[in-house]
């Protein structure tokens, strides 16, 4: 079992190139559709704690359902964080987990952050 975790939209281009630039330095990670298995509050609460960054980190702004439920909204983490369990559309693309650590992968290439460590 890999000790990397992929959270992955196979439709997006930047979470394929990250699926890819693992698996090109031999990882094969647990692959995540959080579009067809939306992770949990408490999933999401462990992510947004591995990326040391605030939830709306992970919020994907430029989505219909930001736009028409939530901008110009001030959220608390827990707020945000239980929008993207429900609307899971929300969630920047790709988000990659390694032990305690995880990044956003846009670019791609900031996997890279996470190899060897």
């Amino acid at each position: 079992m890999s000790d990397y975790t992929i959270y992955h939209n196979p439709r997006c281009s930047k979470s394929r190139a990250a699926l890819a630039l693992l698996e090109e330095h031999g990882v094969k990670p647990r692959v995540i559709e959080y579009l067809k298995a939306a992770p949990s509050v408490a999933e999401l609460k462990e992510v947004v704690r591995r990326l040391g960054a605030p939830a709306e980190t992970l919020v994907r702004k430029s989505e219909p359902v930001y736009k028409s439920a939530y901008a110009g909204k001030t959220l608390t983490d827990a707020q945000w964080i239980e929008a993207m369990a429900r609307d899971p559309i929300l969630i920047e693309r790709p988000i990659v987990i390694h032990g305690e650590r995880a990044v956003i992968a846009r670019p791609p290439e900031k996997v890279r952050e996470l190899l060897g460590s």
